[in-house]
Parts: structure tokens; sequence; C-alpha cells
């Protein structure tokens, strides 16, 4: 059973960085493409980015230039790299592993971007 554990979330100020992280326990890591979601309040939940199992990665237009994301398979993790956060991306942010029809979801760790 694949389990998804996020965290880095946290209150920053506009401008500000933060790293997510998203460990992966379980078997089977190299196989899954990762994604990480956001949810805001009232709003549907939204593609961030993504990084198939050979590690090409894919942003939604609105994090382009500004967020990365990477996987470190050693250490069967997930980052996501964000840098120049607005408001605009408070958000709860969700981890997601899937492979063919398996999809498995983290419990979400809070970004809260505010002055």
């Amino acid at each position: 059973q694949v389990q998804l554990v996020e965290s880095g979330g946290g209150l920053v100020q506009p401008g500000g960085s933060l790293r997510l992280s998203c460990v992966f326990s379980g078997s089977g890591f190299i196989i899954y493409s990762m994604g990480w979601y956001r949810q805001a309040p009232g709003k549907q939940r939204e593609l961030v980015a993504s990084i198939s199992r050979l590690g090409s990665a894919s942003y939604a237009d609105s994090v382009k230039g500004r967020f990365t994301i990477s996987r470190e398979t050693a250490k069967l993790t997930v980052y996501l790299q964000m840098n120049s956060l607005d408001p605009e991306d408070t958000s709860v942010y969700y981890c997601k592993a899937s492979y063919d029809d398996m999809v498995y979801w983290g419990k979400g760790t809070l970004v809260t971007v505010s002055s």
C-alpha cells in the first residue's frame, strides 16, 4: 500500500520561497508519475506540476518560471520548490502518485502567502 506524506508548508511573505516535500512509502516509487496539486478555499483542485517516472516535468501556466518539481529516487521523495510566491498561491498542496489505474493522494500541506 502506497502512502504519501507532504511537509514544508507554512506562512510566507509575498515574494518569498518554500520547498515542499512528499515522501513516498511502499513499493514501486520509480514506476509512478508524481504530481503536486493545490486547492484553495471554494475552488477546485488544480494541477500545479507533474514529473514522469523518467523525470520529465510539466507545469501549470500560473507557476511556470517560479516553481520547480523534482524527484529523488534514493530518498523516495518528490519536491516542489516554490519561489516568488504570491497571495494567489495560498492553498492546500497535495501530492499525488499515479500509475496505470492506481492513484494515491497525500493529506496535504497548507501554504499561506501573506504579509
